[in-house]
């Protein structure tokens, strides 16, 4: 398997597919797979922001990109508990499950047309790697983890990542001022 971070991003977005499509097709597989969508994007997009999109930014140039990408994480993580709220088997949870299909696939369409080829152009192949490294141990330390568990260190690098200043802000104030930033498209 690639240590190429593009290509571990694309692997786990590959995977968030299959989980999101089991979901939809086997409505008995939700009280057991919902925990895992949540852990695994969760992990994810925490990786992404805490290593991967200040890369990005900083190192490859793509600073729109990933602010833009980050916004779309936001939302994510208010659907994700959204959905992580829902009884599996009830209407809600149906609702809840397309809003987030469509804007994860939103993301992951947009992502995979101008993050990811732009770090592919803007970093070498030795710091892809790196990053791949650091993405994935990131990952781990956050697997297990729910949308609702977010530290205030880790929302202030969401802040960061959109330019929004977190100096003397508490953990709600900046919660509150990144909802306002989540895109609901």
């Amino acid at each position: 398997m690639s240590q190429d971070v593009v290509d571990l991003i694309m692997s786990d977005h590959r995977e968030v597919e299959r989980l999101f499509e089991t979901l939809k097709s086997d409505p008995g597989s939700r009280p057991g797979l919902t925990p895992v969508l949540t852990t695994l994007l969760t992990a994810h997009s925490r990786a992404e922001e805490s290593d991967v999109y200040p890369a990005a930014r900083d190192e490859a140039g793509i600073a729109e990109d990933v602010k833009h990408s980050q916004e779309e994480h936001l939302l994510a993580d208010q659907l994700l508990a959204e959905l992580a709220d829902c009884d599996p088997a009830s209407p809600a949870y149906d609702t809840a499950l397309a809003k987030l299909v469509d804007a994860v696939t939103h993301h992951v369409e947009e992502e995979e047309s101008t993050v990811l080829p732009g770090m592919r152009k803007g970093l070498s192949t030795e710091r892809r790697a790196e990053l791949g490294q650091a993405f994935l141990d990131s990952r781990a330390e956050h697997l297990g983890e729910q949308p609702d568990d977010i530290t205030r260190d880790q929302l202030a690098q969401q802040a960061r990542n959109i330019d929004v200043p977190t100096s003397g802000k508490s953990k709600d104030e900046l919660a509150k001022e990144l909802s306002e930033h989540a895109e609901d498209e």
